[in-house]
């Protein structure tokens, strides 16, 4: 059995590598991973919990906690191996060969996940728009960012795109988000009344914040009526926005109605060839014309 284990597998410049050394390797790696995904759950979820940090400050901490950790395991996984610094200079080396023919993407993306765990452009939780979806930030790993749609749709997206690409972040500095409800009346409503109702709706409606203060707009002269839009901000956008908007439309048509305000109606009128009501073939010019021949015909 010893002489299974002291079996050498290959060299790594002068170091030879046995079949126990890579095993008590390998054994160094997978605990050093299990250890620092401990480590990054204590930073931050325990340690840090009580804090009055935020929760993408506890996340950044504890993911380089994380890495710390790792790295060091590594480092003794390598010494275990008996690989020292100047044979890691050669390793290097054709480590970067390999880096610049396949890895570049892997690596690129990883020094991206370093860039957005420093420079905390986003952080958890917070709401981004990426191809004009609303999304949510779940988690950033060390390749990619974890975002989940409105939709309940989890997106996988490279760190990478979000250093190259202009990205919105609806919640920087500011978990505040507004509303947009637009309103069409009949186009005799009373504009003032209008703008009452809406404002009513929205002191009516749960999760939108007095501060700041709901506001009315008076858009424009449409074909069919009078355009407005309700304008209004919360706190809840990270749950269910559609949800809003929908007790908001409820909250809107009940103040409506209150206050007899109608909503524009489309009339249709058919017209016949002599512009005689009747005369478009319907069943209306079918009666007159079946009246007209019976009046018209010889006894």
């Amino acid at each position: 059995m010893s002489g299974v284990l002291d079996y050498q597998l290959f060299r790594i410049g002068d170091t030879s590598v046995t079949a126990a050394s890579l095993a008590a390797a390998l054994l160094v790696f997978a605990v050093s991973y299990v250890l620092a995904r401990l480590a990054r759950r204590l930073v931050t979820e325990r340690m840090l919990s009580r804090t009055p940090l935020s929760l993408g400050v506890r996340y950044m901490l504890g993911r380089f906690t994380g890495y710390v950790v790792f790295v060091l395991g590594a480092l003794v996984a390598l010494q275990t191996i008996g690989i020292r610094a100047t044979t890691l200079t050669a390793f290097g080396a054709a480590l970067g060969v390999g880096i610049g023919f396949g890895l570049q993407d892997v690596v690129k993306n990883f020094v991206a996940g370093l860039i957005l765990l420093i420079e905390r452009p986003f952080q958890v939780g917070d709401r981004l728009e990426v191809q004009g979806v609303a999304a949510e930030v779940i988690e950033i790993r060390s390749r990619a960012t974890l975002l989940r749609t409105n939709d309940d749709v989890h997106w996988i997206v490279p760190n990478s795109r979000f250093t190259s690409e202009t990205i919105v972040n609806r919640s920087y500095q500011r978990p505040l988000y507004r509303c947009h409800a637009p309103v069409v009346v009949d186009s005799g409503a009373d504009p003032r009344a209008v703008e009452q109702a809406l404002l009513e709706a929205a002191a009516g409606c749960d999760g939108v914040l007095r501060e700041p203060a709901p506001s009315a707009r008076f858009v424009a002269f449409g074909d069919s009526g009078l355009k407005f839009e309700l304008l209004c901000w919360t706190d809840r956008m990270s749950h269910r926005t559609g949800a809003l908007i929908s007790r908001l439309n409820f909250e809107i048509h009940e103040a409506l109605t209150r206050r007899r305000i109608r909503l524009p109606r489309t009339e249709v009128y058919l017209r016949g060839d002599d512009e005689t009501p009747g005369r478009a073939g319907g069943p209306a010019g079918d009666a007159k014309a079946a009246e007209r021949s019976a009046t018209e015909a010889p006894p």
